[in-house]
């Protein structure tokens, strides 16, 4: 690709939380540019995607319009790259039509995110679309590219904060024990629609999906081994706490711990290695994911910050689709052009 080479861009979804994120990652990245914006909704009428996140107005007035299926065919030759921040079952009906029609899809939801099609209908309740290529399950730190797949499952939030945490170290830990992931999300996690439940005067902190969250069997398949998962619901806009505890092998010190870590990620600028425990505020409306550990006897404890909007969502899509194309990683993430919501 020539330095000059400008792709063009859709984004699915743009009326949403992750969706407006990403269509403004876009609008401001040096090689990609936002073609088409549409919205999640049946809106009736074309607008501005200022008119509903006014704090855009003057700097991204990007039209978000409505989808028709009898629009593909002028997408198809204006754009290269589509994302998809959908809902999941409107992903698996929409991305093979996209893929049939020649363009490179980035899908921000759980349609193709669980390689084994029964864990998936239990996960999600709907059968999960065949398609003839298998699709790259993309944590961004852990995902090469051949340049020619056609669709890439971007990682939940929850699974990638602990997947950054625990691949690296997967080695070092006890045969067969089983990690604990206790995690806090705000409310932005949840969607832009409205809702009771989501509701800042009704949320208190409060665990729920225990047992049951469909970002437990995607752990699983990332890590490579059973995890307990306990998702909680926050009083806040966004970002994702997550302490996690794992048993060690048997001469696994802290020492070998550090040095997994940092031999894994040397190269990569958007995970940081941090002294202290992370707060939300140092990571929230960036690109990183923080991560700090302590070893207590033979446990290890990790904590791992990340924005669940950009780093679980947006600017993990932007990272994937920079490395397919042969950017670097952080390109138009470096520095961060900040958060809309």
């Amino acid at each position: 690709m020539s330095k000059q080479e400008t792709i063009q861009c859709a984004v699915f979804g743009a009326s949403g939380y992750s969706g407006v994120e990403l269509a403004w990652l876009l609008h401001n990245h040096p090689v990609f540019s936002l073609t088409y914006a549409f919205s999640s909704s049946a809106r009736e009428k074309a607008e501005p995607i200022s008119v509903l996140y006014p704090q855009l107005a003057g700097r991204c007035e990007q039209l978000l319009q409505p989808w028709h299926s009898d629009l593909l065919p002028q997408l198809a030759q204006q754009v290269r790259v589509v994302f998809l921040a959908l809902p999941h079952e409107a992903s698996a009906e929409l991305a093979p039509q996209l893929i049939a029609a020649g363009l490179v899809v980035f899908d921000l939801s759980g349609a193709f995110r669980l390689g084994d099609p029964k864990t998936h209908l239990s996960a999600y309740g709907f059968q999960q679309p065949k398609l003839a290529k298998k699709v790259p399950y993309g944590l961004a730190e852990f995902t090469q590219f051949s340049g020619d797949e056609p669709l890439i499952a971007v990682p939940g939030c929850y699974p990638t904060a602990a997947g950054l945490a625990l691949r690296p170290l997967m080695p070092l830990l006890a045969p067969h024990s089983t990690p604990i992931v206790n995690a806090v999300s705000g409310v932005s996690g949840a969607g832009r629609k409205a809702a009771l439940n989501t509701s800042f005067c009704e949320v208190s902190l409060q665990a729920y999906g225990v047992a049951t969250h469909r970002h437990q069997p995607e752990m699983a398949q990332s890590i490579g081994r059973d995890v307990v998962f306990v998702p909680h619901l926050g009083n806040f806009k966004r970002g994702i706490l997550a302490t996690i505890y794992a048993e060690l092998a048997e001469g696994v010190n802290e020492h070998t711990i550090a040095d997994a870590l940092e031999a894994t990620y040397a190269n990569h600028p958007l995970v940081r290695l941090v002294a202290t425990p992370p707060k939300l505020q140092q990571v929230v409306g960036t690109p990183y994911c923080d991560i700090y550990f302590k070893v207590h006897g033979s446990q290890l404890i990790l904590s791992v910050a990340i924005d669940n909007l950009l780093k679980g969502a947006a600017a993990q899509a932007l990272q994937l689709a920079n490395q397919y194309y042969g950017l670097t990683s952080a390109t138009g993430l470096q520095p961060s052009p900040g958060a809309v919501v």
